[in-house]
């Protein structure tokens, strides 16, 4: 399996903004791969982000946190010199209004980068991660949350393909080497399935949905599903 090192080894980044950044998981993955940079922000709509995110970079003072909408970018033209988003697409309503924004505050001859999940081409044990993430945005969706399914890969190569970049480069990332029955994610899953099937406590037919699911992981095991990496270089 290609490295954070494999793919961006070769980029010196400069300013950084990881958009939609969660805890800021993507930007383990950069600080593994990128050659180097001078700063990273992570920008997240939740504000309750904040907590996690900072506790996990408590030590980095170049890594900093901010409260903004992905659709809107609170940030002037061509500022960053790379820009990413990571298995947060699925999360809009407009995916395309994101990039764009994304593509707004890259920098010409900046890099964009966009990590995402896909659903179509997994082995068994992948596709239970497939059904497991469609089964929570299923269950986030009855609470009124934007969570849609994952998209095939061929629907993210066009997402991406249509940004005004040049050296577009694809990568597909799995990991299938562990044992899909380990007990440790048969552990780690186990409270997530109680989390879920408690929130979907009035819709009974996603509770039973949940319950296969995790007959599913006990039967046939888990993997995460592969994800597609694309790179490319904003035109000047």
């Amino acid at each position: 399996m290609l490295t954070p090192k494999d793919i961006l080894g070769h980029i010196s980044a400069g300013r950084v903004l990881d958009v939609a950044t969660g805890a800021g998981g993507f930007i383990h993955f950069l600080m593994e791969g990128l050659a180097g940079y001078t700063e990273i922000t992570g920008i997240d709509a939740n504000p309750k982000a904040a907590t996690a995110f900072a506790a996990a970079f408590q030590d980095k003072p170049d890594i900093s946190f901010q409260t903004g909408d992905a659709l809107q970018l609170d940030f002037p033209d061509a500022c960053f010199d790379l820009v990413c988003i990571s298995n947060s697409l699925h999360h809009f309503d407009e995916p395309q209004r994101a990039l764009r924004q994304m593509e707004r505050v890259l920098r010409p001859g900046g890099r964009l980068i966009v990590s995402e999940m896909y659903c179509d081409g997994q082995t068994d044990t992948q596709m239970t991660h497939v059904h497991l993430h469609h089964w929570w945005a299923a269950v986030d969706r009855s609470a009124g949350i934007v969570h849609h399914d994952t998209y095939t890969r061929a629907e993210l190569v066009e997402l991406v393909s249509a940004l005004r970049l040049t050296d577009l480069a694809f990568y597909d990332l799995a990991d299938t080497d562990e044992d899909p029955k380990a007990p440790q994610i048969l552990a780690e899953l186990t409270p997530v399935f109680d989390r879920y099937i408690q929130r979907a406590a009035s819709h009974p037919d996603l509770q039973a949905r949940g319950e296969a699911l995790r007959a599913r992981v006990a039967e046939i095991g888990f993997h995460g599903a592969t994800t597609l990496l694309a790179v490319g270089v904003k035109s000047k």
